[in-house]
């Protein structure tokens, strides 16, 4: 694990708004189908000792993604991301919200954006989270999204390292 990369992580309760930047020791090809494809983004994207399960995704302009992260008693937390925008390997936004195992969202949402870069190896990635009120916000970070978002970043990070081993 390299510890020279960065992680900055800010809340800007005055603009609603949550900003990520994350490096990983990993190429870019390889970071974009972490975050892209069900099967890996399942295997880091729920803080420990939660579990991500996918039922839907559909990584496309208007397609979805409807998964649950799952408790270790089995109690289920659904999320439902709409895909609005995607530029392969460099940019993706989508809305976010709760859901109910139906798939009926609970509003407000928020948006994100993701953004992609590749420089000496190491890949950047730049999220940006708009929520649609501060009240979603606040509930959020009481929830311990903060904390939450930290675990799964470094469970992604181990992962990139054992995939980048294999090819």
């Amino acid at each position: 694990m390299n510890s020279q990369l960065l992680f900055d992580f800010t809340v800007d309760k005055a603009a609603k708004t949550v900003y990520i930047t994350r490096e990983f020791d990993a190429d870019l090809s390889l970071v974009w189908d972490a975050f892209t494809k069900a099967e890996i983004l399942d295997q880091w994207v729920a803080p420990k000792p939660f579990v991500s399960k996918t039922k839907v995704m559909d990584f496309r302009v208007g397609g979805r993604r409807f998964y649950a992260m799952v408790s270790p008693d089995g109690q289920e937390y659904w999320a439902l991301q709409k895909f609005t925008s995607i530029t392969p390997k460099t940019n993706f936004k989508m809305f976010n919200s709760f859901a109910d195992k139906d798939e009926n969202p609970q509003l407000p949402g928020s948006d994100w954006d993701y953004k992609f870069s590749e420089e000496n190896s190491t890949t950047k990635v730049n999220i940006t989270i708009y929520n649609e009120s501060l009240e979603r916000m606040e509930k959020l970070i009481e929830m311990g999204f903060t904390e939450g978002f930290k675990m799964s970043m470094v469970n992604l990070e181990n992962l990139l390292a054992t995939l980048s081993k294999r090819s």
